[in-house]
Formats: C-alpha cells, sequence, structure tokens
C-alpha cells in the first residue's frame, strides 16, 4: 500500500544503514517487505494494517508519527467510502484542502503531507489523471479543490510524468508527485514540472529508464530551470490561470526525433514540387510525340 522511509543524516550525510518504517495491508506483502529489510541489512519496523484507515505509526492517538522522507506507490484510483475520510482522529483530510471523492489518490496525499516533519519531503507515485480530474469543469470538483489547497500551501515542489508501460499492472503513464514542507526561497511559489515521458527503453515485457535517463531526470529537477521539451518552470499563479491541472504535458512538450518546420515554408516547397511535375510533364509529352504515341496511348 505504501511506504515510509526515515533517513538518519549526520553532517549532511546519510548513515547506513537507513532506518525504514513501512505499513503493508497483505500477508504476502509484509513477508516480502520483512525479507528485504534482512537481505539489505536495514534497521526498521515493518507492521500489518492499512495505513489509509488505520496508521499504526503513532505519536499519539491524534498524531501521526512524523518523518524526514516519505516515498509511496499506493494503488491507484483506489476506492473508499466517505465514511473514512469524515472525522478522521489525525485531521489528514479536511484540514488539508478537503474531502476527496471516491478516488484516494489526494487522500494519500495528504495522508503523505500529514506524514510528514515541518522540513520533510516526499514522492508519491500515482496516476496521471489525479492532476488534471476537474480541472476546466464550470463544476466544483473536490480533488481540484485540494490541488488547490497544495499549491496555495507551496507544499507541491513538482509533477514528474513518466513514461508508458513501466508498470506491471497497467500499460498506462504514471506521475511522481514531489512534496516538500520547506522549499528553499529560490523554489517558493513555483512548482517544477518534468515531461519524461519518451526517458525509457523498450524492454521485455515492459518498458523501462535506463540509469542514465534516471540520473538526467534527477539533475534537471534538482535544477530546477526551463529546459525545452522538458522541464517547465511555473508559478502558483500561473497554475492558477490553468484551473489547477499540474500535468507536465500541458505546459511542456517531449522531445521527439520529428522535426517541425512552419507552414510558408511547406507551401512554398509544394509549389516548387508542383512545377518541378509540370516540367516532366512536358518533357514526357515531347518524348511520346517523337514516337508517334498518342495521348491517349501514354501509359
Amino acid at each position: 500500500m505504501r511506504s515510509e522511509l526515515a533517513l538518519q543524516q549526520r553532517d549532511h550525510k546519510i548513515s547506513h544503514p537507513l532506518k525504514l518504517y513501512r505499513q503493508e495491508p497483505t500477508g504476502s506483502s509484509y513477508a516480502i517487505a520483512r525479507m528485504n529489510m534482512v537481505i539489505h541489512d536495514m534497521e526498521g519496523e515493518i507492521v500489518r494494517g492499512n495505513s489509509m484507515t488505520n496508521p499504526k505509526f503513532r505519536d499519539s492517538d491524534t498524531s501521526l508519527k512524523k518523518f524526514d522522507i516519505v516515498v509511496a506507490n499506493p494503488m491507484w484510483n483506489q476506492p473508499f467510502e466517505e465514511s473514512v475520510y469524515e472525522n478522521d482522529p489525525f485531521e489528514r483530510f479536511e484540514e488539508q484542502g478537503g474531502l476527496t471523492t471516491s478516488k484516494a489518490d489526494w487522500a494519500w496525499l495528504q495522508h503523505t503531507l500529514a506524514s510528514l516533519k515541518s522540513n520533510g519531503r516526499a514522492a508519491v507515485v500515482l496516476d496521471t489523471g489525479a492532476v488534471t480530474r476537474g480541472s476546466g469543469n464550470k463544476t466544483e470538483d473536490r480533488e481540484k479543490r485540494i490541488r488547490k489547497w497544495f499549491v496555495e500551501q507551496d507544499a507541491i515542489e513538482g509533477v514528474i510524468l513518466l513514461p508508458d508501460n513501466l508498470f506491471y499492472n497497467t500499460t498506462a503513464p504514471g506521475i511522481i508527485i514531489v512534496l516538500n514542507r520547506q522549499k528553499p526561497k529560490s523554489r517558493q511559489g513555483k512548482i517544477v514540472l518534468v515531461n519524461a515521458s519518451v526517458e525509457f527503453k523498450k524492454g521485455q515485457p515492459k518498458n523501462f529508464i535506463p540509469e542514465d535517463g534516471i540520473h538526467k531526470i534527477a539533475d534537471v529537477f534538482i535544477a530546477g530551470e526551463d529546459v525545452p521539451n522538458f522541464v517547465k518552470i511555473i508559478s502558483a499563479e500561473e497554475a492558477a490561470k490553468n484551473d489547477y491541472n499540474l500535468s507536465p504535458s500541458r505546459y511542456v512538450g517531449a522531445a521527439t526525433d520529428e522535426t517541425y518546420r512552419e507552414i510558408p515554408e511547406i507551401i512554398s516547397e509544394m509549389r516548387k514540387l508542383e512545377q518541378k511535375a509540370a516540367k516532366i510533364t512536358k518533357d514526357l509529352d515531347g518524348i511520346l510525340q517523337q514516337l508517334n504515341l498518342s495521348a491517349e496511348e501514354k501509359p
């Protein structure tokens, strides 16, 4: 369901082994997580349970444990009854943009934000629809209202659009939403949008992002500067003008090997080709006349 990673830092260096806190809802995923922790010699605590309905890592009955870094890959568009969000003792929903719809994408982001320390950061993998649903509609939309709250709170550091066919349970592309409770001054009021949809190699049975592609994406995100056909930095005001649509593909087109030309240039070339074709036809008529062939006998 989700994993929560607390990195212990000393003098700006990550100490090893990392300390892992993770909650898994099923026995199989719990067992695999436990084995991975042992194999990788990691310190930490893994428990069973549903993080949405019964979060186990708490400081008190009404306060969640806070983490330095949270990494999560929840089920996309997961349905929950609205009663799950109502009267939440941990103040995850109504206090952070309101109750969501039956889709829990933004509820997971609300839970993640509530699990971060005052300087905490997070990366959450979700369906692309999470950053577009409701935008452009005249009627009030709950997910858009939550997105608006996150933007106004300056909690979203960036959104990264991933390539198609990376995940085993779907061929659809995903997004990574990066949260930051304490953005550096240079990024305050801004959102980094990365269109990494073409940064992949074909694989069997799934596509994958190669090592150099991973570094490329990470480097441009850290740099936080516009890159044609790859990165666009938008302001909170620009996000509002676009009705809180935060999809990178709306603001920046993916780089491709295709070349695009101006329409007048294309028309000019077409006219030259027509003139050339007319000359070829005239020359062919002359040859046919010398061969005593009529127009009706032309091949």
